[in-house]
């Protein structure tokens, strides 16, 4: 992995003058050409705008130079490619967007851009964030910098990628049943979900609207805190983004773990996980310890419903948000013999295998004679896990701890079955039923791997899940990642 700057450092170097945010620029630009020609090119950014990335940097250091600051100044960021901006396309990963230039920005970009940051690049992903791999994009596959033969993760394997290849120190992905954790389990970085309306949703692409949240990639867990506190608080401009106050996350770093207790749900660890995952968790557990943690073990006992319930639910939002992709109002357009056929040919040419699976899955649990059997079950069942995380909390558990992902990143190819490629997000997507806060970092590596794992929180408590994940880091990084 790369030892390029982090966010602090770039910050630190830009407002005392050491460094212009031009430079940063420049080095991150030249890091993105690098990695597109070494490595018989990893496939990590879809859009760049090079010439719009050195305009900006300019602008940030005639600004600091006047006394304006930022939380971001001078720090180059990738984002997914399902936030909307201005001057490069939103193509989702998919042919049905392809060019596709949104007439407005979303909400967490132009958050970015007031702080400071400069946008480099548009990453790879799942097309419309539907997988595990960044195999699914239309654009052909992301690659893990790490090992160019895996994968990155997904969806937002670019993003996790363009971090770990040291393109950039902070990036944003987006997630709806772990695709932020996962990918940056994978790819040996600090992914962050926050709380289900912390961050506005305005500008995202929609997948499945009650689970979609824009996330945060770092390589540490400081620059993570950085971006989240950079793009989070209430936006009247999304209806699910919350009042609620936004603290300073980077403030954590001075929190201790004396008296907070750690739960250890005995659900996550079942008798069939990698003995090497149990073994890096249970040497977390035990630094968590000696940090004045107290490890508890609690129960999430709807823990196994959490995949059918998330491939009944997810696919049947993405069925409704994806009828608007039709060929009449914006991008793909093959014309037919009428308006039918003109529908017909314009999504079957314009989605992939991945998404019409969905639809078509989504479209079935919604229809006459089986929303009560599906969809409506699966509702209440998402109801029942939301409860269980609700009750630990509530018995004085601050935090769960648990592996991010059931194995390492794995070989691009490896799972042709969906199911199996499903199961990736075992361990994540519980989070995202019932909308809490969730961070993974590296933890060690299996076979030269990294593995991940995750603290989660009650809602809207992600400055505890910092304070955890701060000390953890600092332990572990006097500790050998073996």
């Amino acid at each position: 992995m790369t030892t390029s700057p982090t966010a602090r450092e770039i910050l630190r170097s830009v407002m005392s003058g050491e460094r212009s945010s031009l430079s940063f620029a420049k080095a991150s630009i030249d890091q993105a050409d690098a990695v597109r020609a070494g490595h018989d090119g990893l496939n990590i950014l879809l859009h760049r705008d090079d010439s719009v990335a050195r305009s900006r940097a300019r602008s940030i250091d005639e600004k600091i130079e006047t006394g304006e600051k930022g939380l971001l100044a001078g720090v180059p960021v990738v984002v997914k490619d399902n936030i909307a901006t201005l001057e490069m396309p939103t193509s989702c990963g998919s042919r049905i967007l392809e060019g596709y230039v949104s007439p407005y920005e979303a909400t967490a970009i132009a958050r970015l851009l007031r702080q400071g940051a400069v946008i480099v690049g548009k990453s790879n992903m799942d097309e419309f964030a539907m997988g595990s791999s960044t195999e699914n994009s239309a654009f052909g596959p992301a690659k893990n910098p790490l090992n160019p033969s895996l994968v990155p993760g997904g969806s937002s394997g670019g993003s996790a990628a363009a971090v770990a290849a040291g393109i950039v120190p902070l990036a944003l992905g987006s997630e709806t049943g772990g695709s932020v954790r996962q990918p940056a389990a994978f790819c040996g970085v600090v992914g962050v979900k926050p709380t289900y309306g912390r961050v506005s949703r305005y500008g995202l692409v929609a997948f499945a609207s009650s689970l979609d949240q824009i996330g945060v990639f770092g390589r540490t867990v400081d620059d993570a805190a950085l971006g989240l506190e950079s793009i989070a608080g209430l936006d009247p401009l999304d209806s699910t983004s919350a009042a609620e106050p936004v603290p300073s996350y980077c403030e954590a770093a001075r929190g201790s773990l004396a008296g907070v207790v750690i739960g250890r749900p005995r659900e996550y660890f079942p008798p069939e996980l990698d003995p090497d995952i149990r073994e890096r968790c249970d040497a977390v557990f035990d630094t968590l310890r000696r940090l004045g943690a107290e490890v508890r073990d609690v129960s999430l006992p709807h823990t196994s419903l959490a995949i059918p319930v998330y491939y009944i639910i997810a696919p049947a939002e993405a069925s409704s948000n994806l009828a608007r992709f039709d060929g009449v109002r914006y991008g793909l357009r093959i014309e037919g013999d009428g308006l039918q056929a003109m529908y017909e040919a314009t999504r079957s040419r314009g989605f992939g295998r991945e998404v019409t699976r969905r639809i078509l899955l989504g479209t079935y649990v919604l229809s006459a004679g089986y929303y009560d059997a599906y969809y409506k079950k699966a509702q209440q069942a998402r109801t029942l896990i939301a409860r269980d995380f609700s009750k630990v909390f509530a018995s004085g558990v601050h935090l769960l701890f648990t592996p991010t992902t059931p194995s390492p990143a794995f070989p691009l190819g490896a799972k042709s079955d969906p199911y199996e490629m499903y199961l990736s997000d075992i361990f994540t997507c519980t989070a995202n039923l019932a909308g809490v806060p969730a961070v993974s970092l590296p933890i060690g590596r299996v076979n030269g791997l990294p593995v991940g794992g995750q603290f989660m929180a009650s809602h809207f408590d992600e400055r505890q899940m910092f304070v955890a994940a701060y000390a953890l880091e600092r332990a572990l990084g006097a500790e050998p990642l073996s």
